[in-house]
């Protein structure tokens, strides 16, 4: 009953779900599993993880059960199991069948893949759905800023760049990164040629020169191998 989009909601998530859902897994693995089980959860977003296929079958419908004690159900279209992981991998190709399914959380999208070397990996790529969403909000923000000086539209912009950075600059995700930024410089650009009819004209050569002061920070990959693991 908490509002949409509130501080309070995944506070609240937090609280309840520690109790109807943290807890009683721990139970359940404790009773009834026969292999390793693992969850993570955010607020009301969570994946578990299941070395025997049998577990995840008899989750899901005690999962179900246990949830609507509570008045709460899973996200139908959300809610899905899947093979993934090393062995998954392995036994799908001696098996002739593509890579393991992905899933996402987070705003990540989590895939199965491999080192240099040739050893398994879970990569991550930003969530094509999410990247839409904070685009969108940049070309109205940038709308909003466009009267604005350079030197205001670029501590704007600069701070965006950063956030987005610190959040999705995990290993193997720079070329999303990059996507970011050069649809960044392109919204900057489209901005600066709305400000008048004279800005109509300018081109990208005219756009780098104003610009030259007020460099954008470029991508960069911020977690390290460990932060990306947690």
């Amino acid at each position: 009953g908490t509002p949409q989009g509130a501080g309070i909601s995944p506070l609240l998530a937090n609280i309840f779900l520690h109790y109807t859902l943290d807890l009683w897994v721990h139970q359940w693995r404790r009773r009834h599993a026969r292999g390793r089980i693992v969850i993570v959860r955010y607020a009301d977003d969570f994946v578990m993880g299941f070395e025997k296929k049998d577990d995840a079958q008899e989750m899901l419908l005690a999962l179900k059960e246990r949830l609507g004690e509570f008045g709460l159900a899973l996200h139908e279209g959300k809610t899905r199991l899947i093979e993934f992981g090393r062995f998954a991998a392995l036994s799908r190709q001696r098996r002739g069948e593509r890579k393991p399914e992905t899933f996402a959380f987070l705003g990540f999208i989590h895939y199965c893949g491999l080192t240099r070397d040739g050893r398994f990996i879970v990569k991550h790529k930003t969530e094509g759905k999410r990247l839409t969403r904070k685009l969108k909000a940049l070309r109205e923000g940038a709308w909003r800023h466009m009267h604005r000086s350079l030197a205001t539209q670029h501590k704007w912009l600069a701070a965006v760049l950063r956030g987005h950075y610190g959040y999705y600059g995990r290993p193997h995700n720079y070329p999303a990164l990059n996507g970011f930024y050069q649809q960044t410089r392109r919204i900057w650009f489209r901005c600066l040629r709305r400000r008048s009819q004279k800005s109509r004209r300018m081109s990208w050569l005219e756009f780098e020169i104003p610009t030259a002061r007020f460099t954008l920070p470029v991508p960069h990959i911020t977690r390290t191998w460990a932060q990306a693991r947690i």
